[in-house]
């Protein structure tokens, strides 16, 4: 039977016709309202809740919904299904919104030394003068083409897409035979042809911008980066959540809802939206046009890599956890679907496993880390927690899912970075006064990552909880008490918030946050252990991802997530991933290397491991059941 679905969203009422048992996430869609998911529609996360306002729904499950919250026609959109007419009101959804990249990040990028253009770059520009046909030579125009470009080029092998070739003609008169050529030399086999990417009806200047594009598909974020490949420098820096969010905010869950009907199709279109939008956003910033840019490089874990090119990734997830591909050969953005020119390369970079992708190969080469002579330790601390151990001699690699705790998710007032987060807390000792920070100024809306760590060190430190978590309602606070997940601290009063509803730290949150540092601080222990690396030996902790950059040394010790060491021992290097394809955009000797890091990378699965359970479950406490290992939080608490 046909059912009419009403949705009212922002005041206004939006009617579809489904059929029975059609989810209402699904009727949402065909109404054209996105309902966020960030769960991929596993019904975990709660966030789709939607009310039901007029006629019945079939709840498949209730988690995260009270039977309050049920008494009052809530749902989650996710696990529900029509069967009658009914009446939907929508809450407004979640805002996602970031910090902007500013002129002065884009002046940090420093082209790497001794760059030559002409030497180290596949994609080069030429210009070409032809002799023009006449009756006493009536030689054909692509044969004419390809004569110039072995006299004036010493190009001896040159291809040509048919739709190339279909221009050729008319370019060569409309420039005169005075024209300029864009040509992709092979990076491996030089016998094999070049490629003729495009062909321009005039003189460009050997020095004006010939663009490219560094890109990162983050599981959170999508960074772009608008490079001159003449001159190496990079001319515009974009990022934005990646469109996939609402869809999931951790691998597993996206590669679940891409296994619905529809899905993985919706997933691939949103994060094309989501690069082609930035690529937009950056080639206006140079007063360019996204079909100039004639080389592109990709970066991203392999979950992302899958996705975009929509290849099924749900093997992924599945023991023994393999890839339907770790090298993907070189394509053209026509057929992968990002708008540059349709003849662009567009090379995503090589990964090692299911879960350790090109953000970490494309960061190790960033780092310096596989030229290194000291043992390094490289944490990309993330939803997956790549970790990296070696140096020029050897290099071993692992992944634990730390979950999107740090993120903000699952937890109750947690949000992402963005403007009302609260990104610093500081507590008194003998008031348990909180002080805090937030983006952007104003009233807090909520928690980020960095805030999260923050609020758990200071609350560890100050003794509002205990080594296991567990909140101390004896201590003399109103900000102390019991809620409806436990003990709980509150950080902001309702009168200080912008939604007026009290921001709070519950046992709940405190029990998320300690699995996902514990899964880090586990990962990078067990491969320490595996290779018989003390930690003691490491000389440096390189810390990559977007993230790291806002994380407090000292406090992300005190709970256990960094290992114990001298600050002066830790590196944080920011969106490691982008830079290495950055490098690989500019350099095919770079973009080599990473082929060779991918390969000399050993693999360990830690769910084959017994000990990472150990080390896992060790690490579940503040900071860990071994003091020892964390001789000056030790000193701290004595203080």
């Amino acid at each position: 039977m046909q059912h009419t679905i009403t949705f009212t969203f922002d005041d206004k009422p939006i009617t579809v016709t489904v059929p029975t048992n059609t989810m209402l996430s699904d009727a949402a869609q065909l109404a054209g309202l996105d309902i966020g998911q960030p769960c991929g529609g596993q019904g975990r996360c709660g966030r789709c809740a939607v009310q039901v306002t007029d006629g019945n729904v079939r709840r498949r499950s209730t988690l995260r919904l009270s039977p309050g919250d049920v008494g009052q026609g809530f749902a989650l959109a996710c696990q529900s299904v029509v069967e009658g007419d009914v009446s939907i009101y929508v809450p407004p959804q979640e805002k996602i919104e970031r910090r902007l990249t500013t002129d002065r990040v884009v002046a940090e990028v420093t082209v790497p030394e001794g760059y030559e253009y002409p030497s180290d770059q596949t994609v080069r520009r030429i210009h070409l003068e032809l002799t023009p046909p006449s009756m006493d030579d009536q030689t054909d125009d692509w044969s004419r083409l390809q004569t110039a470009l072995r006299l004036q080029a010493n190009i001896n092998k040159v291809n040509v897409s048919l739709g190339l070739l279909q221009t050729i003609g008319n370019v060569l008169r409309v420039g005169e035979w005075n024209v300029t050529a864009v040509l992709e030399y092979p990076l491996e086999d030089l016998e094999q042809p070049v490629r003729l990417i495009s062909l321009q009806p005039h003189h460009v200047d050997e020095y004006s911008p010939l663009w490219g594009c560094a890109i990162d598909i983050g599981t959170t974020t999508v960074s772009v980066w608008l490079v001159d490949l003449v001159s190496g420098q990079v001319r515009a820096q974009v990022a934005e959540y990646n469109g996939q969010i609402v869809r999931g905010e951790d691998v597993i869950s996206r590669i679940m809802y891409a296994n619905k009907s529809g899905g993985g199709q919706e997933l691939r279109q949103r994060v094309l939206d989501t690069i082609n939008e930035l690529l937009e956003t950056a080639c206006k910033r140079v007063k360019a046009k996204p079909e100039d840019v004639v080389k592109a490089t990709i970066a991203g874990n392999s979950t992302m890599i899958h996705l975009l090119l929509g290849i099924p990734a749900s093997n992924i997830r599945l023991s023994p956890f393999i890839t339907a591909v770790n090298h993907p050969p070189l394509m053209r953005a026509g057929d992968v679907g990002i708008n540059i020119h349709s003849q662009a390369s567009v090379d995503c970079l090589p990964g090692v496993a299911s879960y350790v992708g090109a953000d970490i190969t494309a960061g190790v080469l960033s780092s310096g880390l596989d030229v290194a002579e000291d043992v390094i330790l490289f944490l990309d601390v993330g939803t997956n927690g790549e970790t990296v151990l070696g140096n020029r001699d050897w290099l071993v690699t692992c992944a634990c899912s730390a979950g999107p705790a740090f993120e903000g998710a699952g937890v109750v007032n947690g949000m992402r970075a963005t403007t009302g987060a609260i990104e610093e807390v500081w507590v008194n000792s003998d008031t348990f006064e909180p002080t805090y920070r937030v983006i952007g100024g104003g009233k807090p809306k909520g928690i980020c990552g960095s805030g999260l760590i923050s609020l758990l060190s200071e609350a560890f430190i100050t003794g509002i909880i205990d080594k296991a978590g567990n909140v101390n309602l004896m201590k003399s606070s109103s900000r102390l008490r019991d809620g409806a997940h436990g003990g709980e601290y509150v950080v902001a009063w309702g009168t200080e918030s912008e939604s007026g509803e009290d921001i709070v730290l519950s046992r709940v949150d405190v029990d998320n946050l300690l699995r996902a540092k514990a899964a880090i601080y586990a990962g990078f222990t067990v491969l320490a252990d595996t290779v018989g690396i003390p930690l003691e030996s490491v000389s440096k902790v390189l810390i990559g991802g977007s993230f790291g950059k806002y994380i407090n040394v000292e406090k992300a010790v005190q709970i256990g997530l960094l290992p114990d060491m001298p600050w002066e021992q830790f590196d944080f290097l920011g969106n490691t991933s982008v830079r290495g394809a950055y490098y690989a955009l500019l350099d095919w000797r770079k973009r080599d290397q990473i082929t060779e890091i991918a390969k000399r990378m050993t693999y360990i699965e830690l769910s084959a491991d017994n000990s990472f359970y150990e080390a896992f479950t060790s690490a579940l406490f503040l900071p860990h059941t071994d003091m020892s290992k964390f001789p000056s939080v030790a000193s701290a608490l004595e203080r």
